[in-house]
């Protein structure tokens, strides 16, 4: 093939592609325009139960452990100046 013609292809085929995703985004946009506001308020609420309870928080110790972690470093330097 000569390059004029992969040329065409390719802007041929970016086009096609551009155009797909253009009717995905509209089909998506109208099934989310679908939904009452009662709909949206039930799902939200169906979500955030469904959620896992938020992890503890892990101890300074365990943190102050790795030694390049930046959080790290921040409380060990805090300590340090602490003790001094």
């Amino acid at each position: 093939m000569r390059r004029g013609n992969v040329l065409k292809l390719l802007g041929l085929a970016g086009l096609a592609g551009v155009a797909a995703g253009g009717a995905v985004l509209a089909r998506n946009e109208r099934q989310r325009r679908a939904y009452s506001p009662d709909d949206v308020r039930a799902r939200l609420h169906e979500r955030h139960a469904s959620l896992d309870a938020v992890p503890e928080p892990v101890p300074a110790a365990e943190l102050k452990a790795g030694r390049r972690h930046r959080l790290a470093r921040l409380l060990r330097r805090r300590q340090a100046s602490a003790g001094s």
